[in-house]
């Protein structure tokens, strides 16, 4: 029997997908955009509405505060994910953890559970990275972990990560303000649909995330020369799409060398220009999403990908330069969070598979600074960022209330060894 209520859940996941909804399931809700903020307010009034203290700072985050006893000192259980989505996103990616993270904590004070330890709520700005080629933006943020440039990094169409902070209402003057202590942080938790097919394939509803895959970005430009597409002989060109081609292929060839093994490689944008018909195109830009469990594995595809580049460039008189946007190493979850999960999946009569993630979320920025924990949920045939992602009421209700008896069980006990997180519920 569930403890949490899925009517209310489900209520609130369909009415946030109103905004920016795109075709009949569809949502378009891009970082520091006007659908971005009137979701984020949607939800500061759920936060509030439930008893917790919401702010929006400077980052875009939205942070909703359970305060615990009245110590200065009080360790924080943080739990979230994010709202903003792909362009051509679905409604359930991300936003079920900050809406299944609010119904458990609602759950929680309508059962009269008071953790003696902080609990924060947090719907992340910008972990989807689709609109400024960088995700994770809010999370690093808080953890003082942003990179020197990213306010500098321009959408599609011209628009800098500083002006869409400032349209959104934040000051990026102020962004030492919103940072935190992470000695205060105890850990993390989040719920998120798979992205994957496994959990069908299994057929079960749930399953516990064991770590995260290390992604690598990059961006490639290919420099050839444009020339007349009727009278410059094949020989002679200096074709820089050719170029990129050969490159795209050999990757795709690269991660699939060895059978069986979880490497991915994606292409997911490219531009050429001059972009005309018939010119030779002289410069093309793409980018390189390449990610695996295994960091040595990954670090030697990137280096053959490197020597492809290398000789294709000579081949067809073309030069090229790399710029690296994300680099971070395969993250593992920790064991005692997973055994507590284990434990009430028992009790739920649940059987969930143990699965890596291969795409990235909050999580792996929050792993550098204390222990964190994830809960998949099953998606339909492993769709995610379209708008024919889903995960059945059902399926949603269940991980929201294993992560709901995680959190009460995690507010309980001490779940790390340096004691960050040092608290227990009581029943007032």
């Amino acid at each position: 029997m569930l403890k949490i209520n899925a009517e209310r859940l489900n209520g609130r996941i369909s009415e946030l997908a109103k905004i920016g909804k795109i075709g009949e399931t569809g949502v378009s809700r891009l970082a520091h955009s006007k659908e971005d903020k009137e979701a984020v307010l949607k939800v500061k009034g759920w936060m509030e509405e439930i008893g917790l203290t919401a702010r929006i700072d400077d980052f875009g985050n939205l942070i909703g505060r359970w305060d615990a006893a009245e110590t200065a000192d009080q360790k924080i259980l943080m739990v979230g994910s994010h709202i903003d989505s792909q362009p051509y996103g679905g409604r359930f990616d991300g936003a079920i953890g900050v809406l299944g993270g609010l119904e458990a904590l609602q759950t929680m004070k309508e059962n009269n559970l008071t953790p003696s330890l902080a609990i924060e709520l947090a719907a992340f700005a910008d972990e989807e990275g689709s609109r400024f080629n960088k995700g994770l933006f809010g999370v690093r943020g808080i953890l003082g972990r942003l990179e020197d440039g990213e306010l500098e990094r321009k959408d599609k169409n011209g628009v800098s990560r500083k002006e869409a902070l400032l349209e959104f209402g934040c000051n990026p003057d102020k962004f030492k303000e919103s940072e935190y202590d992470t000695s205060r942080i105890s850990s993390f938790l989040e719920l998120h649909i798979e992205q994957g097919p496994v959990l069908e394939d299994k057929g079960e509803a749930v399953g516990i995330v064991t770590g995260i895959s290390g992604p690598l970005w990059l961006t490639v430009e290919l420099t050839g020369l444009a020339g007349h597409a009727g009278s410059v002989p094949m020989p002679m060109r200096q074709d820089a799409l050719v170029g990129a081609a050969k490159v795209i292929i050999k990757l795709n060839e690269l991660v699939k060398e060895i059978p069986g093994a979880p490497t991915v490689g994606t292409v997911g944008n490219l531009e050429v220009f001059p972009d005309s018909r018939n010119i030779i195109p002289e410069k093309v830009t793409f980018t390189v999403d390449l990610r695996d469990i295994d960091e040595k594995r990954r670090d030697e595809i990137e280096n053959a990908l490197h020597r492809e580049l290398d000789e294709v460039s000579n081949e067809n008189g073309l030069t090229y330069n790399i710029r690296e946007d994300t680099r971070n190493e395969p993250r593992f979850c920790s064991e005692k969070i997973m055994d507590i999960m284990r434990a009430e999946s028992k009790e739920m009569n649940l059987q969930p598979p143990e699965l890596m993630s291969g795409p990235f979320h909050d999580s792996l920025a929050m792993s550098y600074v204390c222990d964190y924990g994830m809960i998949f949920v099953r998606s339909k045939a492993g769709i995610s960022h379209n708008p024919k992602e889903y995960s059945s009421p059902e399926d949603i209700a269940l991980g929201t209330d294993l992560l709901y008896r995680t959190i009460v069980k995690m507010a309980a006990e001490s779940t790390n060894e340096n004691s960050r997180a040092d608290g227990r519920v009581s029943h007032e």
